[in-house]
């Protein structure tokens, strides 16, 4: 039987600040709650650095002065672990290591009683292997918060093999009513926002690798699709020994997937030291990183005979109002088997994941627009041996549609077409193995890493038939194991059929 955890008493084991933030959150929520940490005095650190943050959020009229007072009330620093043994729940966030999280979760269990449950915060560990050897194995449960704790909503609740259903369902309630949006998971490595967002790294890093584009431009294409940051300057942010950590952990857990495979470029950031914020220096210098581009807008028409509009989609749509505001003469073939523009005999196509190369001379390819703002960046190629002429006015086309063209290399899918494409790829396959349901998928990636969409609304936007086209024209072009399509994808692309 689960055992009622309102008020239960809540001991943190860690007082990081991952922990110090659990043990705030739980105790805005009216637990008692015990912090502990091996190092001297940690704790009563911990709690000293959380009485100064409220006094400043109390100026700022965020907490008043007794509620600040109530919640610091009900924490209480110990230094010694046996001082526990009341708690109805152990939250543990220590350090990232198997090794020592299993001897504290053993050391633990004889300690409390047996009706109290075993968290863990980790945010790649699996649950299993935590539990493995355990005595209780069935009350060991995932409970991963992300940074900042007080401020981030999302709380992934895992579980592992032996876990027992019932206790899952109790973390996912108490999540809720400290005011947190919880999201089941099956206990496999990332679990699903560390998963899901691999690619989102993974496909910047392999441009960058091939010289297709730079950091600045890579970033400012992503930031205009919707991502609050670019991922070369999150990637800096996070510290680039932290993310190859992570990337490397997942590869590895995965027995050596390609799809998850580490970036040498980012291993010769790692070598140099250059990790990014904390070193002054990754893909950009700081503290003025200078990642910004320019834009300017027509007002002109490039020279033109005849112009058609190819497509039935919201791009082609957007084509033809923006040509219908030049009071431009048009035809719209809507049962095209491309989408885009075409100016006399040449073609300027939505990217569907082939280079513009194999398209053809006088072809020009150009990236996903989903935000669809005025002066977003739009990546955009042409062959090598394209028409010099037509080389030109594509991109002078693209600034007529009201987007800042960013040419980069001649590409399969570009940036934003690839890097979303791969994503719901990767959330496709969370769901196929029981990972997640769609919507935790979705939920997650939006709460934990702020996506403007999650990955089947992408999904549901685009279609299982264009982001299969443009995942295998990634695997044609590369020849690997990395692009191969999941099979829930092609099940869902023949459901709809």
């Amino acid at each position: 039987m689960t055992p009622a955890l309102d008020n239960t008493p809540v001991l943190v084991v860690g007082a990081g600040i991952m922990g110090t933030g659990i043990a705030q959150v739980a105790a805005q929520a009216g637990h008692p709650v015990m912090l502990y940490d091996a190092r001297p005095n940690a704790a009563r650190t911990a709690k000293s650095n959380l009485e100064t943050t409220f006094k400043k959020l109390v100026e700022k009229k965020k907490f008043t002065t007794a509620s600040a007072a109530q919640t610091l009330a009900q924490i209480d620093p110990i230094d010694n672990l046996d001082a526990a043994a009341s708690a109805g729940l152990v939250i543990e966030a220590i350090v990232e290591d198997i090794e020592a999280k299993r001897g504290l979760l053993q050391q633990l269990e004889v300690i409390v009683a047996d009706d109290c449950l075993l968290a863990t915060n980790t945010s790649s560990i699996s649950i299993s292997a935590l539990a493995n050897g355990l005595a209780h194995p069935e009350r060991v449960v995932g409970m991963h918060f992300f940074n900042p704790v007080p401020l981030m909503q999302l709380v992934e609740v895992v579980s592992g093999m032996q876990t027992d259903p019932a206790i899952a369902d109790a973390i996912f309630r108490l999540s809720r009513s400290w005011g947190k949006i919880p999201v089941h998971a099956r206990s496999t490595p990332g679990f699903i926002v560390n998963r899901i967002a691999r690619p989102f790294y993974a496909e910047t890093l392999a441009l960058l690798q091939e010289q297709a584009s730079t950091p600045a431009v890579l970033d400012a294409c992503l930031r205009a699709a919707g991502f609050r940051m670019g991922p070369c300057e999150l990637m800096d942010l996070i510290g680039h020994d932290t993310n190859l950590t992570v990337t490397r952990s997942v590869y590895e857990a995965n027995f050596f997937d390609k799809r998850f495979v580490p970036s040498l470029l980012q291993q010769s950031l790692v070598d140099s030291g250059l990790l990014g914020r904390k070193t002054g220096r990754g893909f950009y210098q700081y503290p003025n990183p200078a990642a910004t581009t320019s834009f300017t807008r027509l007002d002109f028409l490039p020279a033109h005979s005849q112009l058609w509009v190819h497509g039935n989609c919201a791009v082609s749509a957007h084509i033809a109002r923006s040509l219908d505001a030049h009071d431009c003469r048009y035809q719209h073939i809507t049962d095209s088997d491309w989408s885009g523009l075409q100016v006399d005999e040449a073609q300027l196509r939505l990217t569907d994941g082939r280079p513009a190369a194999q398209l053809g001379r006088h072809v020009a390819v150009f990236d996903l627009p989903l935000s669809g703002q005025n002066g977003s960046e739009l990546a955009w190629s042409h062959a090598g041996s394209a028409d010099p002429i037509w080389s030109a006015a594509a991109g002078d086309w693209l600034a007529i549609f009201g987007f800042n063209a960013q040419r980069i290399a001649d590409t399969p899918g570009l940036v934003v077409a690839r890097t979303v494409a791969m994503l719901i790829n990767e959330a496709a396959d969370a769901v196929q193995q029981g990972v997640c349901s769609e919507a935790d998928a979705n939920t997650a990636m939006k709460l934990g890493v702020n996506y403007p969409a999650g990955p089947f609304e992408w999904l549901d936007a685009w279609s299982s038939a264009a982001v299969i086209a443009l995942i295998d024209s990634l695997d044609d072009y590369y020849r690997g194991e990395r692009y191969r399509v999941s099979p829930w994808l092609r099940q869902h692309a023949w459901r709809q059929t």
